[in-house]
């Protein structure tokens, strides 16, 4: 692991600031490391507010979107919702379609089948919905690229209004309203909205229109904060407001098919963490092993038996979801090393019978094994389809514009895409992959970073310090967990392995004459050695509060551990 100590920041801002707000320079610090520089920054990051969310009539084109919404309620036209099958689609669909029949008997859902239409709209979607006498379809995260689709539905005198968080290519699809904050003629003051952000904004003008204020759709903050949760989107601006609502939402008043997910949680209060490894896997179990619409069923449910139901089909789904995961992976590793590829600048690999519905876990798993940029293939159809993974700070969505002769199409973002390409075209497109890849990555991007907020001394660690900390959640993309490195630590002498094969690692540390602290080091069982007969090492970690039993007491969580020099 690569440990890179953050640059400090000024010394004269860090003391105004903390004189400013009566923190110590520590806090200060690590506040100015996430832009926060004045009192007034300080203030709406620490007492994020509703009134702080921008008017959704500056997004472009959304005058035309609620004016298109608003005549097809007036003609009793059928509405159509379709939104893509993982966790920000069918929360999004959830949403929208949710709150348009609180206005509008005439409003129906459509998810596509990830293995017979794959990702974003389908001509199949757009021919049910002429089958079935829909004029007017709004897409959720997707159709920022589906220009012929909408042409074939203009073709059919169906409607699209878009709503997508992808980037545009360039040209847009000829929709009545294409929502989009990341297009270039959008002055949107925040670009960084999920999909189902995007939809709540939709949510918010139409919303308006009613004199409803902001109180009136608390309700639906649940899905925005799983979605922003699951799609991993910067938590900052708008997505810290909505996440840090949302989960307020879900820890008090969860929709059914939420509170029906979590009611086995043996936690007081979730963070947005639990969102992410307790509820999105969940919601995403359905799409990947069955259909997108249970999960869109769970979430739109408000008969809490019902939805219990539901969610214990959804949880048999995440239970086959674990197995194949963990049984494709290990196969992609033999792969990996039965064509001797351990060495190189990527991972790609293939297979016809992996389950389409697990490729994206799977490459994330491969990125653990071998830090580099990961594509995972299998056969869709008549043709391959992949989910890629990137390693920090390299855009993946960059290399494969870079070998687009190769692939059919793909879209996504710069840690996260999926393609489809012919399958005799696998080979051309595996070369010219790592080709691209070795040509423009930095070699340190090669090996994992570990990027620490600050070098403290245990003595600077105290209860106001994890007051102050706690209040820095929701944590998230350029807003994550403080992550602190202490150096000339000793175990006292308690280290031990934890775990049915001894793979993880606790200690009880101290540094020169402070007070011992407990260490939990996940997955480092292999470790101890290094800790023994009071060897002094260096360690970085996270600042935890470990519950037990109704206790609460201070725990370290590892994130390294080295011999100190």
């Amino acid at each position: 692991m690569r440990w890179n100590l953050k640059p400090k920041p000024s010394s004269e801002k860090v003391t105004q600031l903390a004189k400013e707000l009566k923190v110590e320079e520590l806090v200060a610090t690590l506040l100015i490391q996430r832009g926060i520089e004045t009192f007034e920054e300080a203030k709406a990051f620490f007492r994020p507010s509703l009134d702080d969310l921008y008017d959704p009539y500056l997004m472009k084109d959304m005058d035309k979107a609620v004016e298109r919404i608003e005549k097809g309620i007036e003609n009793l036209e059928n509405i159509l919702v379709f939104g893509d099958y993982d966790v920000d689609g069918t929360t999004a669909v959830s949403l929208v379609s949710s709150y348009l029949r609180s206005l509008y008997p005439n409003v129906a859902t459509y998810i596509p089948d990830r293995y017979d239409e794959g990702y974003g709209i389908s001509f199949k979607g757009i021919d049910f919905a002429e089958d079935n006498g829909f004029s007017l379809i709004i897409a959720l995260d997707c159709g920022i690229k589906s220009i012929d689709h909408v042409e074939y539905a203009r073709e059919k005198n169906i409607d699209f209004i878009i709503c997508d968080h992808h980037r545009p290519g360039n040209e847009l699809p000829k929709a009545v309203a294409v929502l989009d904050p990341k297009r270039e003629d959008c002055n949107y003051p925040y670009d960084e909205l999920c999909g189902c952000g995007v939809g709540f904004k939709l949510v918010q003008a139409l919303g308006q229109n009613r004199n409803q204020t902001i109180n009136d759709l608390m309700v639906y903050l649940d899905l925005v904060a799983t979605a922003i949760a699951a799609d991993i989107v910067p938590m900052t601006g708008e997505n810290r407001i909505l996440a840090k609502f949302g989960l307020e939402v879900i820890n008090t008043k969860p929709r059914p098919g939420i509170k029906a997910l979590i009611q086995n949680v043996k936690k007081k209060e979730l963070t947005i963490t639990d969102v992410v490894f307790i509820v999105a896997p969940r919601i995403n179990a359905a799409g990947r092993i069955k259909h997108g619409n249970e999960a869109v069923a769970l979430l739109t449910e408000y008969n809490i038996e019902q939805a219990e139901q539901f969610a214990a089909e959804i949880e048999q789904h995440n239970n086959e979801r674990k197995e194949l995961d963990k049984h494709i992976t290990t196969e992609a590793l033999c792969q990996i090393e039965e064509n001797n590829e351990q060495e190189k600048f990527t991972s790609v690999v293939f297979q016809e019978n992996w389950h389409k519905g697990v490729i994206g876990i799977v490459a994330s798993r491969l990125t653990e094994t071998y830090y580099r940029p990961t594509v995972v293939f299998t056969k869709s159809g008549d043709k391959l389809a992949a989910s890629a993974r990137s390693v920090k700070d390299f855009d993946i969505y960059n290399a494969l514009e870079a070998c687009a002769e190769h692939l059919e199409q793909f879209g996504g973002h710069a840690y996260a895409a999926g393609m489809t390409l012919k399958k005799e075209n696998y080979k051309a497109f595996k070369a010219a992959f790592e080709a691209e890849v070795q040509k423009t990555i930095p070699p340190e991007l090669l090996i994992p970073e570990i990027s620490i907020d600050a070098q403290i001394n245990f003595s600077e660690i105290n209860p106001k310090l994890i007051r102050i900390l706690n209040q820095f959640e929701p944590f998230g993309p350029q807003n994550m967990t403080p992550v602190f490195m202490t150096k000339n630590v000793v175990d006292t002498g308690y280290g031990k392995t934890l775990g049915l094969e001894d793979e993880h690692l606790k200690l009880f540390v101290k540094q020169d004459n402070s007070e011992g602290i407990g260490v939990i080091g996940f997955g480092f069982g292999n470790q101890l050695e290094l800790t023994k007969n009071r060897k002094p090492i260096e360690i970085c970690y996270c600042i935890d509060e470990n519950e037990f039993n109704g206790n609460v007491s201070l725990q370290l969580r590892l994130k390294d551990i080295k011999q100190y020099n």
